[in-house]
């Protein structure tokens, strides 16, 4: 990375866990808002360090695959406060969206059949579908550049839907085609050495074997390779949590895990807390805990071990190119997973009504992810007893 002199000090690892215990506490509306207010807070305002600094970690960070908020504040921590500051302020940033989620389980396993809770996600499911879509069209708006990333967001759409294949297997090809179009390989038949590195995470979290042993040796491994396939946004977690909780494990039903996706949305931080809600599900406190730290320990090893080589190499046309194919990729999963859990959200008439005035205010009004839970919340108690559905599951 290169040496600014504005900024030469260290900051106190203790001053870096405050500071992030408080963002994860209070840092609503999702990585965008997140990040923006890092740079407000500690370029500004605590002057911490450099907007130099702060951008070149913030497009490392958009290079690699994880949670984009978190990495940022891992990065961060690391390049103010040493390998134990990175690992100490990326805990503490995500210290109170674990609390919060675990204790919102903890609850939904007591009461979660009871007819207002069945009630309150009969409106707020359609609700995240909305959210899903609206979701992917910012990220597509922000980083969609090309007709070839449009057709590889199609296909991958397309093949969400028809076959729900390995989304690793996805992004490896979709990146694969970002190399060959986007690179230097087939003019100078030779890529950076980042790039193998770089491509080489997601092709292991997906391929490898299935998991043995204890229910809570499981939820690790499976935990771990969905924190590899998070590239361009959190909710590109939610095809490959689809298929794996629902589809392979049975650990959920379908309505289960729109409840778990919710509660991410719903929460402060970052959308893959959802891997807490699921953990603990599945097997209680401790289920949660291994859960979680699947879930985020790759965004540590990354931002330890392969960001300080792609700081020197990324602005490499393959690594770039990489990074256009799966970010394509990430656009046409989301998709493709707002398709699928659909099908489940939405049951009659009034549900798909609250889907589309979800999407309607979402674009229009810029409501905020908490506000559009708790307001949907309200009415899917209203019409839940009004309209008295059977098919609505919840627990």
């Amino acid at each position: 990375m290169a040496e600014h002199a504005d900024i030469p000090r260290r900051v106190a690892i203790g001053d870096l866990v405050r500071y992030y215990l408080r963002l994860g506490a209070i840092g609503f509306g999702g990585p965008v808002a997140l990040v923006g207010q890092m740079e407000k807070e500690l370029v500004g305002e605590r002057q911490w360090l450099t907007k130099g600094e702060f951008r070149e970690g913030v497009a490392v960070c958009q290079s690699l695959p994880g949670p984009l908020a978190i990495q940022v504040g891992i990065f961060i921590s690391y390049i103010r406060g040493g390998f134990w500051g990175a690992w100490a302020g990326g805990w503490a940033f995500i210290l109170p969206n674990f609390l919060f989620v675990a204790a919102l389980a903890a609850l939904y396993m007591h009461f979660g059949d009871l007819p207002p809770i069945r009630g309150i996600f009969y409106g707020v499911s359609p609700a995240v579908i909305a959210l899903i879509f609206y979701s992917c069209y910012r990220l597509a708006k922000l980083g969609m550049e090309d007709r070839l990333q449009w057709a590889i967001a199609v296909a991958c759409f397309i093949v969400t839907v028809a076959v729900r294949a390995e989304v690793a297997l996805l992004f490896i090809v979709s990146g694969t085609i970002g190399i060959l179009s986007y690179g230097t390989v087939l003019r100078r038949r030779s890529a950076a050495p980042t790039v193998p590195l770089l491509a080489t995470l997601p092709a292991q979290a997906g391929t490898a074997a299935a998991p043995t042993g204890s229910l809570l040796g499981q939820l690790l491994v499976f935990f771990l390779k969905a924190g590899s396939l998070t590239f361009g946004s959190g909710l590109v977690i939610v095809p490959f949590l689809e298929k794996g909780l629902v589809q392979q494990t049975g650990w959920l039903n379908g309505q289960q895990f729109l409840v778990a996706v919710a509660m991410g949305m719903l929460s402060p931080g970052p959308v893959v807390i959802t891997a807490t809600f699921v953990g603990y599900l599945v097997a209680g406190l401790w289920g949660s805990i291994v859960a979680t730290v699947g879930i985020f320990l790759p965004s540590f090893l990354l931002i330890l071990i392969v960001a300080p080589i792609l700081i020197r190499h990324r602005n490499n046309p393959n690594v770039q190119g990489f990074v256009k194919g799966a970010y394509a990729a990430a656009i046409g999963t989301i998709m493709g997973a707002g398709v699928l859990l659909g099908k489940v959200a939405i049951g009659d008439w009034f549900t798909a009504a609250i889907g589309l005035v979800s999407l309607v205010a979402l674009a229009r009004w810029r409501v905020s992810n908490p506000l559009l839970v708790a307001v949907t919340a309200v009415i899917g108690l209203v019409g839940f007893e009004l309209l008295k559905p059977t098919w609505v599951f919840v627990k």
